[in-house]
């Protein structure tokens, strides 16, 4: 089985696609906020040089997504897979963020949901990187049913927490609700 790095999907509050060479503009827009970076290892990703740095990433990563408000249509963040190993049955999920008017869990709770779910027909656990002192990335996992699981090095070589979620430990609370 082969696994789509970069699937659309659809929910009742946002929507995923692929990241198109285009979005640049409107995502630098939704990343431009300093305070959505404090916790970042890359805390000036907000300045447009950086931005475009990870842009590209993101692009050439194969796996980013541009995550827009479903019911406008508005840019308001992004996300990636990376990492698919086949042989593990594991991919990651990260790199998101989201404008700070759609923090508070709702908004990112879903985008989760749909990945992990599209993410657990190919593969049977995921794992999220994240930098031991972004708090609110890590409330953020755990909160989705991630547990701690160790460290890795992320890909640009900074020592991660690695949280792990598998398919036998999620339970979809909204089964049915999502569109790809």
């Amino acid at each position: 089985m082969t696994f789509n790095a970069q699937p659309s999907l659809a929910g009742e509050l946002v929507d995923a696609r692929p990241l198109r060479p285009a979005d640049l503009a409107e995502l630098h827009r939704a990343a431009a906020d300093p305070l959505i970076w404090e916790q970042h290892p890359d805390r000036d990703r907000h300045r447009a040089e950086n931005f475009r740095r990870f842009f590209r990433d993101a692009l050439a990563s194969g796996g980013a997504l541009t995550v827009r408000d479903a019911a406008t249509g508005e840019v308001i963040g992004s996300s990636r897979y990376h990492g698919y190993d086949p042989r593990r049955r594991e991919v990651e999920i990260g790199w998101t963020f989201l404008t700070r008017s759609r923090w508070g869990g709702t908004c990112n709770g879903e985008l989760k949901r749909l990945m992990l779910r599209h993410a657990f027909g190919a593969v049977d656990s995921v794992v999220f990187l994240v930098a031991p002192g972004n708090l609110r990335s890590r409330r953020a996992v755990e909160r989705i049913g991630a547990a701690l699981d160790g460290e890795r090095r992320d890909g640009t070589g900074q020592p991660s927490l690695l949280y792990r979620l598998t398919a036998a430990d999620w339970a979809d609370p909204m089964p049915g609700k999502a569109r790809q």
